[in-house]
């Protein structure tokens, strides 16, 4: 089901005729339950065309380097795979996605794209829109209550935008009823790019090397499907009681998956509502809350927050509180090059940092602890909210996401509430060592990423 919440005319080009539906294909890289590549199909069958799907590779993505883009050519070469199999074409061009879209649409009856959530993409498909000469639709497939549904401003927190969420979600919770194109694309339109070869493509692209790929983490659909399969059948039951144990394997890793667009969250929460039972109840409604709340949080953050990644999207009263704490003595200051190269005193942090870097996924509880410990050992509240999205960014394979931001934004007390007031922090929720060891144990959360990455972590300089 495409419900018509999803769809939006992004301009109003009158019908034409074409040699292809296009879509242009920028942030869900997928062909199953996608939402607007089953809607360009439809338009196609009513007009007897085949359906071509366009995307445009840009060496510059801002703050990507080659991890994200090796995840995500892995990705693309699992679309072309499939969309191969089902007549539907696939074309890889060089440079900025928005200019290709447009180049390509230059014989398309309509062009259909996908939503994004962030400043660029929202700019792209605005000059899209502007200059593609046909009908632009935008479908959302990305959340599972369209983001306008669910609200029309920022939300304040959890607490506000749930029971609208929940007001709607019978709704949306609905199966795509995918669908076959009549017509089968013919290879008309070729790429310059040959997506299948992906080490070869990734050597050949002028991209941002300071950051290696990793190999624990291989991108595509089936991967994602795989990942999410594993994590019904061995973790969803226990999700609740280990969702917060770093030591423990306890999480669904879907997170890159779901950032770029490789699985659709739609799909997901189909699966893992219809494993519910008795057993894994509260694993289900703790996985949802995470899946569909907490993210939808953060696409409306992104939606209605226009400095999502500034210091200035914080709360006034955040903003109030670490001002006034500003100039508090600090028993610990550390540099880029410290944070970075995991050197500060607490082994709990560099552990956190360590796994980040070495793998290019840390553990969700371990990222609150992190971001706020960044907070408490920087100069101004200012550098450390830049800090901490530069690192999130450039390590994560999940970064540059509208979890990112949101979650770096909610250590300096977005979404959240006044606590109690401390030096440095004020009112702004306060983690420490100590709460790591009410959760978990954090000693062999230290041994576990020392094992898995080689490294000696340090304690001010000297080895741990």
């Amino acid at each position: 089901m495409i419900q018509e919440t999803r769809v939006r005319d992004l301009n109003v080009a009158p019908e034409r005729s074409g040699a292809y539906v296009q879509y242009w294909m920028q942030a869900s890289h997928r062909v199953r339950y996608n939402h607007a590549l089953t809607y360009s199909i439809r338009l196609a069958n009513e007009r007897d065309l085949p359906v071509l799907i366009v995307f445009g590779l840009t060496d510059n993505y801002p703050e990507a380097n080659e991890r994200h883009y090796a995840f995500m050519l892995e990705g693309l070469r699992d679309v072309s795979i499939s969309a191969k199999q089902r007549g539907i074409g696939f074309a890889v061009f060089r440079g900025s996605p928005d200019t290709v879209a447009i180049e390509q649409a230059k014989r398309a009856a309509v062009l259909v794209t996908d939503r994004g959530y962030l400043r660029i993409q929202r700019v792209w498909r605005d000059r899209v829109a502007k200059e593609a000469g046909c009908r632009v639709i935008e479908v959302e497939s990305d959340a599972v209550v369209p983001v306008s549904v669910v609200s029309d401003k920022a939300e304040y927190a959890a607490r506000t935008i749930r029971p609208k969420i929940h007001r709607s979600l019978s709704d949306y919770l609905k199966p795509l009823v995918e669908t076959r194109p009549k017509v089968l694309y013919k290879d008309d339109v070729r790429g310059d790019l040959n997506i299948e070869d992906v080490d070869h493509l990734l050597r050949d692209l002028a991209i941002d090397r300071s950051v290696q790929r990793v190999d624990t983490y291989v991108g595509g659909e089936r991967e994602g499907a795989w990942h999410l399969q594993r994590f019904i059948q061995t973790k969803l039951a226990d999700y609740d009681g280990d969702r917060n144990d770093p030591n423990l394997d306890g999480v669904s890793n879907l997170s890159p998956y779901l950032h770029f667009g490789q699985i659709s969250v739609l799909d997901i929460a189909l699966k893992i509502q219809a494993a519910c039972d008795d057993r894994t109840s509260e694993g289900v409604d703790a996985f949802l809350e995470e899946l569909i709340v907490r993210r939808e949080l953060s696409q409306n953050f992104c939606t209605f927050q226009p400095d999502y990644d500034r210091y200035s999207c914080l709360p006034d009263w955040a903003q109030q509180t670490l001002d006034k704490h500003r100039d508090d003595p600090r028993e610990h200051v550390y540099d880029r090059d410290a944070f970075e190269q995991a050197e500060t005193h607490d082994p709990y942090w560099n552990a956190a940092q360590t796994e980040m870097v070495a793998i290019g996924k840390m553990h969700s509880y371990m990222r609150m602890y992190w971001g706020k410990k960044i907070l408490e050992w920087s100069d101004s509240p200012e550098e450390a909210f830049e800090m901490a999205l530069y690192l999130n960014n450039k390590y994560e394979l999940d970064g540059r996401d509208v979890n990112s931001y949101a979650g770096v934004a909610w250590c300096f007390g977005k979404h959240d509430r006044p606590w109690q007031e401390r030096p440095i922090f004020g009112t702004v929720r306060y983690m420490n060592a100590n709460g790591l060891k009410r959760k978990f144990d954090r000693d062999a959360y230290v041994a576990k990423v020392a094992a898995i990455t080689g490294r000696s972590l340090t304690q001010q300089g000297q080895l741990f």
